[in-house]
């Protein structure tokens, strides 16, 4: 089922590049008015355009605010920079209009890269914006994170796994100087065996590792957020669909269980009735939420 889904999610990717063919940036209209963007900056000094991120920055803001690194979903496969924001338009409106910088992130597909890549981009986007923080006003001191579905794992793995310093995540002679104060987990895997499509070889999950979780569970433990959880781990807020058919809620709480039994703090919203994604999760009350989260731990 989840790999019929993320294909489906195909078609909405191929419009979503074709609009950001034709436009400079195809969700600045979203953000509030005045909002600096710094678009397409080439993170990893290469000429892929999946190592490309956007930089907004909210009108008249002052030097060094605080950031939250948005990574998208899409099952690993499809999507982009622009992904997930279209349907949390005022969640992100919100985040800029209070004063973050938000870094929204590219990344490689599974398709063409298998894992780590995709860890490794992300964490080499973070290494660029700890470096140019300077160049962009932003804090280095205050990093955040928010992912969504494959994006959610990603940013939770990151936030994780980086007091680890597990080198294979990394690109070489990359910083790994940087830390993150929180994480935001909209519905992202966290235990790749214990997805219901984790012996199908077609799933997303197969094709992120090169086989399925269940044929290479040592491989899928390398790729499993729980498996860094310590208590040395950034706060996390963690919000999932209560009908959720692609990833199921069990996922996030597992996630919950583990930071709970290490004793790191976080909280887990089960949404009721709310599908995998969707402008269910940018309600008010979720949207509160979140920016309650970020300015407890940013500001």
């Amino acid at each position: 089922m989840i790999h019929r889904i993320v294909y489906a999610l195909g078609s909405l990717s191929l419009i979503l590049s074709t609009t950001a063919a034709s436009q400079t940036n195809p969700v600045i209209d979203i953000f509030p008015k005045g909002t600096t963007l710094h678009g397409n900056i080439a993170y990893n000094n290469d000429t892929l355009t999946k190592h490309l991120l956007d930089i907004y920055l909210s009108p008249n803001a002052k030097s060094k605010v605080p950031l939250v690194i948005f990574v998208h979903g899409g099952g690993w496969l499809v999507n982009d920079k622009y992904a997930d924001i279209g349907y949390m338009k005022k969640t992100v409106a919100e985040i800029v209009g209070s004063g973050f910088a938000l870094a929204s992130i590219d990344y490689r597909f599974a398709t063409q890269a298998i894992f780590p890549a995709q860890i490794q981009d992300c964490n080499r986007a973070v290494s660029f914006l700890y470096d140019n923080a300077e160049k962009y006003g932003l804090d280095k001191e205050r990093f955040a994170l928010i992912g969504f579905s494959a994006g959610g794992h990603l940013a939770s793995l990151q936030g994780l796994s980086g007091n680890n310093q597990i080198d294979d995540f990394f690109m070489p002679n990359t910083s790994h100087d940087f830390a993150f104060k929180a994480v935001v987990d909209f519905y992202g895997p966290s235990e790749l065996t214990s997805l219901k499509s984790s012996e199908d070889p077609k799933a997303p999950e197969a094709i992120l590792l090169g086989a399925t979780p269940i044929a290479r569970p040592d491989l899928s433990k390398i790729a499993s957020p729980v498996t860094y959880v310590d208590k040395n781990d950034p706060p996390f807020l963690i919000i999932h669909g209560g009908n959720d058919e692609i990833v199921w809620n069990r996922q996030s709480k597992l996630l919950n269980g583990w930071l709970t039994t290490a004793g790191v703090e976080n909280e887990l919203i089960i949404v009721p009735d709310a599908p995998h994604f969707g402008t269910m999760f940018d309600v008010e009350n979720i949207r509160t939420k979140v920016i309650s989260f970020l300015k407890k731990h940013l500001k």
